[in-house]
């Protein structure tokens, strides 16, 4: 069974064992694959309890090859308690849950199961304990943005005249598994559905989405409005590559911006301002620095090259220019408008400005970038500049 380097291990379960401190609890029962993996460095169908002191817990549904002290096999909840007493730890008065993650009948069955009067929700806490990352989880990000920059190489070559954009990206799929890509695309919340990422050619980038990305698409199916539609790439027009980087348990971030032969002098100018804002903020950043300071900057930029009707949609215009990457590709923190959490040092996170021009397509580009004490490191290092196909 995998295991993470022991400090690793050791300093995640503080920052939880600290959670159950902090809400004055006695105990966190984790069930998210998530969370699991965080703790862990695999995922199980059970519950990981975790306790103000020691090492956690495991009741485990399947698979049954996971053995060791304090692993115990369960096929409901209701045997933890006397599980707990069989080990001589007496059943928690207070626990908190995932209840952001788990199923009303879940939590309430969990809540019924370990007899408590009431629970209380750590899913805030728990992804927050995520935002600050070690220098081995950073790592994982820079490798699988390496990764994922090759893919993005490879994207010229796959390119045929006549193509739709949904062609092209299977193409671009077959070429992220043979670089490794995991499939799964793992996000949190309830409208965050999508495949291995999002393809936006010509006017499909205006459609909306009920989907909470940066830019929607129309998708090839009323089950899954988000995305590639179909459409034929068409000279003169742009299409948006948006697909995962997951190329290791930790992701990374990244759109880059192709053009069909040819496009209006208004793509190169939005394009070039989105660069131009990855630019400003690099450059005057400062740790310590609000979520919000870089969304209103991204902003006023937009609207002083007069694009601001184009800013990040059209039809629909997203309100947000980033957000944290990690296990999930929508960690916090989110750069919005409102959000006051501040950029500190081992936090990730992508920063898309992006412009939707009608008859044209979507323009503008993602990196990700980790906050270090002297300024922010870019770990998506592809082109920038608009790329021909």
């Amino acid at each position: 069974m995998y295991k993470l380097p022991k400090h690793e291990a050791e300093a995640r379960l503080k920052k939880i064992q600290q959670i159950i401190v902090d809400t004055d609890a006695e105990a966190c029962v984790i069930t998210s694959s998530v969370n699991q993996y965080y703790l862990l460095g695999y995922i199980f169908d059970g519950y990981l309890y975790v306790m103000r002191e020691g090492d956690p817990y495991l009741f485990v549904k399947r698979p049954t090859n996971i053995k060791g002290e304090g692993v115990k096999p369960v096929y409901k909840p209701e045997l933890i308690p006397a599980l707990l007493r069989e080990m001589g730890v007496k059943p928690p008065k207070r626990v908190v849950l995932e209840t952001d993650q788990l199923s009303y009948s879940a939590a309430v069955r969990l809540q019924a199961a370990l007899e408590m009067p009431e629970v209380n929700n750590a899913s805030g806490e728990l992804r927050k304990a995520r935002m600050v990352k070690s220098e081995y989880e950073l790592e994982q990000m820079r490798e699988s943005a390496r990764a994922h920059a090759k893919v993005y190489e490879t994207i010229p070559s796959l390119y045929r005249k006549g193509m739709t954009d949904l062609e092209l990206q299977i193409e671009i799929e077959r070429q992220m598994r043979l670089h490794g890509s995991v499939g799964i695309f793992r996000s949190f919340g309830e409208n965050m559905d999508i495949f291995m990422g999002s393809m936006l050619a010509g006017d499909n980038a205006q459609a909306p989405s009920p989907y909470d990305y940066a830019l929607g698409g129309a998708g090839v199916s009323p089950l899954l409005p988000i995305g590639a539609n179909g459409s034929v790439l068409e000279p003169g027009t742009t299409l948006m590559v948006d697909m995962a980087g997951n190329y290791r348990p930790y992701m990374d971030d990244m759109t880059r911006t192709y053009v069909i032969e040819h496009a209006p002098d208004l793509a190169y100018k939005a394009h070039q301002v989105s660069i131009d804002i990855h630019k400003a903020i690099v450059e005057k950043f400062k740790v310590g620095t609000e979520c919000s300071d870089l969304y209103i900057r991204a902003e006023e930029m937009a609207r002083e090259n007069g694009l601001a009707p184009y800013f990040m949609g059209t039809t629909q215009q997203a309100k947000f220019i980033g957000h944290g990457v990690g296990l999930e590709i929508n960690e916090p923190p989110v750069l919005s408008p409102r959000s006051k959490e501040q950029l500190l040092p081992g936090m990730a996170f992508a920063l898309e400005p992006k412009f939707v021009l009608p008859g044209i397509g979507a323009v503008g580009i993602e990196n990700t970038y980790i906050v270090r004490e002297n300024g922010l490191e870019n770990i998506t290092l592809f082109e920038e500049e608009l790329i021909h196909l």
